[in-house]
């Protein structure tokens, strides 16, 4: 039992895969799953923002102009009387 805790391979997974998902450029399917948008919306969008890279037949999404574009949408808090 001791033995899993130390287990290198076991611990530095979950790093990984945070790392997997951070992506610099995310496809357009996997940007579909991280920003819960359709495909349709999430096209618009980054098409507004100038995050979309097309190389060989492949679209990519740029995250860090996407994020920045979506910033303008966020909406202050709203006051609980």
């Amino acid at each position: 039992m001791e033995d899993q805790y130390y287990d290198i391979d076991r611990r530095t997974m979950p790093k990984e895969a945070t790392r997997e998902l951070r992506r610099k450029y995310l496809r357009y399917k996997d940007a579909e799953i991280v920003y819960s948008m359709n495909h349709k919306k999430l096209l618009e969008l980054a098409g507004k923002a100038g995050a979309i890279y097309r190389i060989d037949g492949y679209v990519l999404l740029d995250r860090d102009i996407f994020d920045q574009y979506l910033e303008q949408f966020h909406e202050a808090p709203t006051a609980n009387d």
